[in-house]
């Protein structure tokens, strides 16, 4: 027993020295017509870890992010994902990825602490997976997350969900002045003189929720695009669920030309909320969607 572990502490720190000491360019074999299209694994919620990793492969795409507690494999649900992993179980991951030929590139959303020791676990189990970028909406951690965001040079990228509503003293529904972030105008004047490692998230299926058009969004926060969360919605406005790229209202040709011009070479995580016990079939449509897709 006791040279079993040590065969597998040794296995272990191989595994973690072979990855990249910090963040490095995500490289052209991962990509697809030019761009690092994959796949959230919040898209596949219901299932492992493992199990979002072999369905990202079967989409078609090498890249996914990751989001803190998705239970680890369908045999041990007591066993969570996160910043919080032991070196045995991001060992593990980094095989399964491997394995499967999906490089992890992102993760998110989650929350960076003001404080620097708890926030540097983040960043810590960034700098372990390689991760191009970590994901949040702590805008009241950005002196924190500015700082080792350079001392890792790990991309941070501020996440935008829809506007948020609450009751006013009548009763009504109204719009949470609290709430700012949806807004890509207010991310963009957060992040002014701010170091270029801080940016956006572009949450563009939930820019469509509050109403806004995707390629606006990114127009406004051009310069500033870290990672994408892409959506096709059917219609703009709340109450609409995800649909296969090319089939609704997002021009998501639009999005991918725009991304272009602005020379964006950061991760494109498709977060397909819809048909969540049996996404992949339409996943990977939108996957081909990248794939097929032609400049004008």
């Amino acid at each position: 027993m006791k040279l079993h572990r040590s065969l597998f502490a040794l296995a272990t720190a191989a595994v973690l020295a072979a990855l990249p000491a910090s963040a490095a360019p995500i490289p052209d074999e991962v990509r697809i017509n030019g761009f690092a299209i994959g796949c959230q694994a919040y898209s596949f919620n219901r299932f492992s870890v493992f199990e979002a990793i072999e369905k990202t492969a079967e989409t078609g795409s090498k890249c996914i992010e990751f989001y803190p507690g998705q239970i680890l494999t369908k045999e041990e649900r007591n066993i969570k994902w996160s910043h919080d992993a032991s070196d045995e179980v991001v060992a593990r991951v980094k095989e399964k990825l491997a394995k499967h030929g999906v490089r992890a590139v992102n993760y998110g959303v989650v929350g960076i602490p003001k404080d620097e020791a708890a926030a540097r676990k983040v960043f810590e189990f960034a700098k372990k997976l390689g991760l191009y970028g970590i994901t949040t909406e702590s805008i009241d951690a950005l002196d924190t997350a500015e700082k080792l965001a350079k001392e890792y040079d790990i991309r941070v990228g501020i996440h935008e969900h829809a506007k948020r509503m609450k009751k006013d003293a009548e009763g009504k529904m109204v719009e949470d002045p609290n709430y700012k972030i949806w807004n890509p105008e207010y991310v963009r004047d957060l992040l002014k003189g701010r170091d270029a490692r801080l940016g956006a998230c572009a949450d563009i299926g939930h820019w469509q929720t509050s109403g806004l058009k995707a390629i606006d969004g990114l127009k406004i926060l051009e310069g500033r695009i870290i990672s994408l969360h892409a959506k096709e919605r059917a219609a703009l406005g709340p109450g609409q669920h995800d649909t296969i790229f090319g089939t609704g209202i997002t021009d998501m040709a639009g999005v991918l030309a725009e991304l272009k011009r602005q020379k964006f070479t950061g991760n494109i995580s498709l977060e397909y909320e819809f048909n969540w016990d049996n996404s992949v079939p339409d996943m990977k449509q939108c996957i081909d969607f990248v794939r097929a897709w032609k400049a004008k």
